[in-house]
């Protein structure tokens, strides 16, 4: 019998149940967020910066809560159309849109007061000093518990190429925001390469506390009666159940290679999905698309989860991390 399984005469019931899970990095540690109340994360830039989800449930129910991106540089976003719809997900090609790090810090983080989970802030930048920028910003503020370094983006000066394609890159982008920023460090890599456990273990190397994955698939949606791409902006990144199995994929081949925690997250609609996230080796799971579709998601997969955890005797959650390898 696996050892997360219980032998117990005396079957488990709700309040016996440990859903906490320990994020702490071989390397560095963060207080805030050493110890979740659960698993769950919420994925950023899909439910705004929290206040957007107060009239479904009280965020508090959640392990954390990551902004929307931010930028040094408030962004409008790219035209419209910027989403479309597919089988199986969405296309999004928002743009980045959010109002700059200074309204960020002076209008948004206020509001984080009312929170007793931890904060997560998702910068973005188009160039290495951004990213520096950025953690100088954001270096001792006490609102957040930590920051996620979003390397999808595309290095503008360096002819246009996503970060987090160059393991070289994601290893500098990383070295330079761990040199400044003391507090807990997520760097998100994309799913558009090669070989993800490559950026993963330079990011590991060059200090974050932790790596999340993946960030949305490159895609595009043509219009067949315009005969043209629906996306103003032609591509787009896809997101939803669509990517989980990749997703999944990914997080179990880099588990095994890397000391820190990895957030999984892609396509997360349900507890089950979760589990299939924490079996392949995500401590944290991450939920995006499904916030879109049904606001009031998280505790009902918070439920789940703890459904699965009494049908199994699964006393303590993180007992399963990484179990079906």
């Amino acid at each position: 019998m696996p050892e997360n399984l219980i032998e117990t005469k005396q079957k488990l019931t709700k309040s016996e149940l440990n859903l906490s899970v320990e994020t702490e990095s071989q390397q560095h540690t963060a207080e805030k967020t050493t110890n979740l109340k659960n698993t769950l994360i919420t994925a950023s830039g899909t439910c705004g910066n929290g206040k957007e989800l107060a009239d479904f449930y009280d965020i508090n129910q959640l392990g954390a809560f990551t902004t929307k991106g931010i930028t040094v540089e408030a962004q409008p976003g790219n035209k419209t159309p910027r989403i479309a719809e597919t089988s199986a997900g969405i296309i999004n090609s928002i743009g980045l849109e959010n109002p700059g790090v200074e309204s960020f810090i002076e209008e948004i983080l206020p509001e984080t007061k009312n929170y007793t989970l931890p904060i997560l802030a998702n910068i973005s930048g188009y160039s290495e000093q951004d990213f520096i920028n950025m953690a100088e910003k954001l270096e001792g503020r006490a609102e957040l518990a930590g920051i996620e370094v979003n390397l999808s983006c595309p290095n503008i000066k360096g002819g246009g190429m996503v970060f987090g394609t160059d393991p070289e890159k994601v290893f500098e982008i990383t070295k330079k925001v761990r040199e400044i920023y003391s507090g807990y460090i997520i760097v998100k890599l994309t799913p558009n390469i090669t070989d993800i456990t490559k950026t993963a273990l330079a990011a590991e190397e060059a200090g974050a506390d932790a790596v999340a994955m993946i960030n949305t698939l490159s895609a595009m949606k043509i219009d067949i009666e315009r005969q043209q791409p629906l996306l103003a902006n032609t591509f787009g990144g896809l997101s939803g159940p669509a990517v989980r199995p990749v997703a999944v994929k990914m997080v179990y081949q880099t588990y095994k290679k890397l000391e820190i925690p990895i957030l999984g997250l892609g396509g997360v609609q349900s507890g089950s999905d979760v589990i299939e996230f924490m079996l392949a080796g995500a401590t944290a799971v991450g939920i995006g698309t499904v916030n879109m579709i049904d606001p009031a998601a998280g505790p009902r997969i918070i439920e789940e989860i703890k459904e699965y955890m009494l049908r199994h005797q699964i006393k303590n959650l993180s007992s399963i991390i990484g179990a079906a390898h």
